[in-house]
């Protein structure tokens, strides 16, 4: 299925990452990245995906992840170690494809993290819309809900993460 869909996740890294601010991982890093993080999470040999919404959901996650690891490194490399906390406010998850600071990428991690203990549900929904930059037809179609419903929902995430980052 990985090798199915490649093209798409490709499609979708560039698409996420062509608003972000100027940086050395291209689209293709990222989904290979991810790809070497979904097989080594598997002990080298392709996972049994359960149907597109498991692929898509471990893939957002493998992204998630390989984003918040370089945000963090480039954020130890710029303070040379020194992490100032700093109150941000996330107004920009209203608008996943503008560009995003290694510190508003790393606190919405972290809320998202507490976040899916809450509710998994929604956390997802986050993972893909924020992370992947999938349309909302384009989770619709994968998580079965309507685009109104994901907006309702997508809007109360944003007050929850809101929140916990403004903590």
């Amino acid at each position: 299925m990985i090798l199915r869909v490649y093209g798409e996740l490709r499609r979708l890294a560039r698409a996420k990452m062509a608003g972000e601010k100027p940086q050395t991982l291209r689209a293709t890093a990222l989904v290979h990245e991810a790809y070497l993080r979904l097989k080594s999470e598997g002990g080298g040999e392709e996972r049994p995906w359960e149907n597109e919404r498991h692929f898509f959901h471990a893939a957002a996650e493998a992204m998630r992840r390989v984003l918040i690891d370089r945000a963090r490194a480039r954020q130890a490399l710029k303070r040379g170690g020194h992490l100032d906390r700093e109150d941000l406010s996330i107004t920009r998850i209203a608008d996943p494809n503008e560009a995003s600071g290694d510190d508003e990428i790393v606190a919405v991690s972290e809320a998202l993290d507490a976040f899916t203990k809450a509710d998994p549900e929604t956390a997802e929904l986050v993972r893909l819309k924020y992370f992947i930059g999938l349309s909302w037809e384009e989770i619709a179609e994968l998580t079965g809900q309507s685009t109104r419903t994901l907006r309702r929902r997508w809007n109360y995430a944003k007050a929850w993460l809101r929140a916990a980052i403004n903590k």
